[in-house]
């Protein structure tokens, strides 16, 4: 019984020591958990990175380019124009107004969303059907342009903040009584 005991130990012994090497595959400089990307369309070129683009819609008005801008560079970038696929384009705003978007050096930008820049796109729904893929165009001061295929989808669920339904409004001006002489 004695030996049987021994020989039981030794092979848990064995397959506990070849399980160690495998248990720490995944540790290091080049551990697989560093490579985690977004489900979203991505791309990067120079200091700019584009992450999580979508071309969200609502029926019957426009749609909103959102999207996540980096910038890993020493000097600003501005974004001049976002272009997509069928010769449609994007009106920028800032949020103060202005048709400028600044991309700070070592920087982060969200288009869409309130208080957050708005690229928005006024065209006709039959272009942009839910469920497509448009090839779209950031265009960028430093770096020019960087392209990426982003997916059309309407702005509900956990899209909605930054559809075109959180696009700031202005209201319509009142009448004012004037006085007649």
């Amino acid at each position: 019984m004695v030996r049987s005991f021994r020989r039981g130990a030794l092979a848990a012994a064995v397959v506990a020591l070849s399980v160690a090497p495998l248990a720490a595959c995944g540790a290091g400089n080049n551990a697989q958990t560093l490579k985690v990307e977004p489900d979203s369309q991505a791309t990067a070129k120079g200091d700019i990175l584009v992450q999580n683009a979508f071309v969200l819609t609502q029926a019957g008005g426009p749609a909103t380019v959102t999207a996540r801008l980096f910038n890993g560079g020493n000097s600003d970038q501005t974004l001049q124009g976002i272009a997509l696929s069928g010769g449609q384009s994007a009106q920028l705003s800032a949020p103060n107004g202005g048709g400028s978007v600044t991309v700070p050096a070592h920087g982060t930008v969200l288009l869409g969303g309130q208080g957050n820049p708005t690229a928005v796109i006024n065209s006709g729904q039959e272009t942009l059907r839910d469920g497509d893929m448009q090839n779209a165009v950031f265009s960028f001061s430093g770096v020019g342009a960087v392209t990426l295929p982003v997916q059309v989808t309407p702005a509900r669920s956990y899209f909605a903040p930054y559809g075109p339904g959180s696009l700031p409004t202005t209201e319509a001006p009142t009448p004012s009584a004037t006085p007649t002489a």
